[in-house]
């Protein structure tokens, strides 16, 4: 994928604190009114012209923009293996990077990139907008500020948020426990299952206790996809023709089941059946709550017990996102039979490490 770089060094004339590549994929952020009133991608040249206060920050920015801004509804594998590429190859010379992306699908990349990044040890911080940048009460503003602040923040000499994260009004979340559940206001993600890493006032206050904090490695990319999977999200009174429908997709190697509350799904006879024809086909079937937060527990109930006695795979506390991104990339790289232990365990902090 082509794209433009620019370099901004905010603190001229004096020598910037810190080096810092924002990268601009598409979204609401970036969008501005031309001459005749139609959206049009933002100039990032300009971008001292439109927030002045970023010199205050003093970075060394070198920004990268597609050259064909994505709507995020159109996000797919490819872009997030690009995504990837990019940090992989500017790791060394940058400090953090911000990642300004489209809402809609901001939860499933901050979610791949956690799990493709294999190694990493700086802060990849995604943030957008819920109105353009240009317009009078965007919060494209403070989300970007902030953002790039976080990005270059350190704690004795290393960075303060060595991880994949969302910051989004004020909230600084872990991206692989994060999920859109806003469309019109600007509160838009929340993270039931884990708290804020940090949150924004007048100052910002990190949770140094909830922020990953790895051993230094070598950075490398875990970036294989399996795109043969499905969704199947139980509703009272789903037919079973349905059901078996989804599981006789061609060349379909494994399914989220969205089941109730804390794991459960119908105890009929023939949705059983249908169930052991599944994993009679050699099917991965990774079993996520519907609920925003709470834990799959698998043999709480009679109604899940079923699913676990037929070698359905506990979700346990994952958001549908990275239980989503995580099926794809642990079967595309490492296959079926080997994925039904990588998914129970945590790769980026997305589960719970105990389960009660």
């Amino acid at each position: 994928m082509n794209y433009k770089k620019i370099s901004i060094n905010t603190a001229t004339p004096e020598k910037a604190r810190s080096k810092v590549m924002l990268i601009y994929t598409g979204g609401t952020f970036g969008m501005t009114n031309n001459a005749a009133g139609v959206l049009v991608p933002f100039d990032f040249s300009l971008i001292l012209e439109h927030l002045p206060t970023l010199r205050s920050l003093a970075l060394d920015l070198t920004v990268i923009s597609f050259e064909h801004p994505i709507d995020s509804s159109n996000v797919d594998p490819g872009h997030w293996q690009t995504l990837a590429q990019i940090i992989y190859d500017h790791y060394e010379s940058q400090e953090g990077f911000v990642v300004l992306h489209g809402t809609d699908t901001m939860a499933f990349t901050a979610s791949a990139l956690s799990f493709m990044l294999v190694g990493l040890a700086k802060p990849v911080i995604f943030t957008g907008a819920q109105l353009p940048i240009t317009e009078p009460r965007s919060d494209a503003r403070e989300n970007l500020i902030t953002s790039l602040e976080i990005a270059a923040a350190k704690l004795n000499g290393k960075p303060r948020v060595p991880e994949v994260c969302i910051y989004f009004d004020y909230a600084l979340l872990r991206g692989n426990r994060s999920r859109k559940v806003e469309s019109q206001h600007f509160d838009a993600f929340e993270s039931e299952n884990y708290p804020p890493l940090a949150k924004a006032g007048v100052s910002i206050d990190y949770n140094d206790a909830a922020i990953a904090h790895p051993v230094p490695d070598k950075l490398s990319i875990r970036g294989h996809f399996e795109k043969n999977v499905t969704v199947l999200k139980l509703f009272p009174g789903i037919p079973p023709e349905v059901i078996r429908s989804a599981i006789k997709t061609p060349g379909l190697k494994a399914l989220i089941l969205e089941t109730y509350g804390s794991g459960n799904a119908p105890s009929d006879h023939w949705f059983i059946e249908l169930l052991q024809l599944a994993t009679q086909q050699g099917l991965l079937i990774l079993n996520i709550s519907q609920c925003p937060g709470g834990t799959v527990q698998q043999g709480k109930y009679e109604t899940s017990k079923q699913l676990k006695d037929h070698g359905v795979i506990s979700g346990e506390d994952m958001t549908f996102e990275a239980g989503i991104t995580k099926l794809m990339l642990c079967i595309g790289t490492y296959g079926v039979e080997d994925s039904r232990k990588m998914i129970q365990c945590p790769l980026a902090g997305e589960i719970t490490a105990t389960m009660p």
